[in-house]
């Protein structure tokens, strides 16, 4: 596999994992608050061990290997399994939260690209999934699927760990201690979601769904989801 990387395309992927990008993902903390609010979560212990499970439940057999499928799909034109796997991410979005903040930080991105001269397909009846828009900006960009799959984490880590610093909350030397005791297992990830066949494609953690669902309701909250 080719994974060499531009300069102009490094610098393409930090721009678009940078937290700077107006897509509003510092607003979703994806079922944290309330676990921090209801006294599940309590420790910086107690949030890298959420954040791990998170990581190996989720984003390994759901977020990875579709943002890999998505991104072949459109290196090859290929619109119809693109919008397939589009909907299959939708899909697993297990509260309407969930669901919410994928589609708001799908479609923020959508509005953003164009401006960067990326046609942004009309595939899903403007239900765009955050993953397939990342995918999408990265083929544009002629970034190497497995930096791509790098940047996607990162950005993923640094919105969590940014909304734990908030909501915990935690110390700046201790967010980033965090930040720097996960990044190997994100590296670890991306291989676990390489190996995975399609059959094997699917959430894995009904609490989290549970917990996110009962943020709609939470009496006073920080963030959207």
């Amino acid at each position: 596999m080719d994974t060499t990387i531009t300069d102009l395309a490094l610098l393409r992927l930090m721009h678009l994992s940078s937290a700077a990008l107006p897509i509003g993902g510092y607003s979703f903390s994806q079922g944290l608050e309330f676990s921090i609010d209801n006294g599940t979560l309590k420790t910086p212990e107690q949030i890298a061990h959420w954040l791990s499970e998170q990581l190996q439940q989720s984003l390994v057999y759901v977020d990875l290997p579709l943002l890999k499928r998505v991104y072949h799909a459109l290196l090859t034109d290929d619109l119809t399994k693109a919008r397939d796997y589009n909907d299959w991410l939708l899909a697993c979005r297990e509260s309407f939260e969930l669901h919410q903040a994928d589609t708001a930080m799908g479609a923020a991105l959508a509005k953003l690209l164009p401006n960067f001269g990326i046609n942004v397909p009309d595939f899903a009846n403007d239900q765009l999934s955050y993953v397939s828009l990342y995918a999408l900006a990265a083929v544009n960009w002629h970034i190497p699927y497995q930096q791509t799959a790098c940047g996607f984490l990162s950005a993923w880590l640094e919105n969590q760990v940014a909304a734990a610093t908030k909501l915990v909350p935690l110390g700046q030397t201790q967010a980033q201690k965090l930040i720097h005791q996960l990044q190997p297992a994100l590296i670890t990830a991306i291989s676990q979601a390489d190996a995975l066949d399609e059959d094997q494609i699917g959430m894995g953690l009904p609490m989290f769904g549970i917990l996110s669902a009962h943020h709609e309701t939470q009496y006073s909250r920080l963030f959207r989801s």
